[in-house]
């Protein structure tokens, strides 16, 4: 493995509609070319900015619509390790409170697409989504309308082309909704 590989800092932010339909973005660049995978990008990090407000701007930037920060859920932290032999990520994963009206259209990163739950296993995703990311996002969704999603960090090991990974913290989600 390169020593020098550099470490990236990026967010993933998981948008549905009423349907509970999820977007997604059929990427026409790298990471990910030609394959269907949640919006995000990199956090900016010569403002210092946090990974929700990144993620606040990814979805208005990519989706078109700006949210306020209290609808953005930090559902995962995502290690991995040598991810396609040439960096490092750890990436926020938000999930979008409530559903959100979003145009499917192409744009500069490629097309945003609706597709339901069921629709991802025969969809072109990266082999750390299809195998592990979206198992660990159904595992801590609600299971009842008005519920809070849980939380997971999961550390993804990619070298040598055989995954590994490790869960090394899982809460489950609360399905009575919000206390106040």
């Amino acid at each position: 493995m390169n020593p020098d590989m550099p470490y990236k800092l990026a967010c993933l932010c998981d948008l549905r509609d009423a349907q509970g339909r999820l977007l997604l973005l059929r990427r026409i660049k790298a990471p990910n070319k030609g394959l269907c995978s949640p919006i995000g990008g990199k956090l900016d990090m010569a403002s210092g900015e946090s990974p929700a407000l990144c993620a606040q701007r990814e979805i208005e930037e990519e989706a078109g619509i700006r949210l306020p920060l209290d609808r953005l859920h930090l559902l995962g932290l995502i290690a991995e390790t040598a991810f396609e032999g040439r960096g490092h990520w750890l990436l926020f994963y938000y999930r979008v409170l409530g559903p959100v009206q979003v145009e499917a259209r192409t744009m500069n990163e490629g097309t945003l697409e609706w597709f339901r739950p069921d629709e991802l296993e025969g969809l072109p995703v990266p082999e750390t989504d299809r195998r592990i990311i979206w198992p660990l996002v159904k595992r801590h969704e609600p299971r009842t309308p008005g519920g809070i999603p849980g939380f997971f960090s999961v550390h993804i090991d990619c070298r040598g082309g055989d995954l590994r990974w490790t869960v090394d913290q899982s809460i489950p989600a609360t399905d009575d909704g919000p206390r106040h």
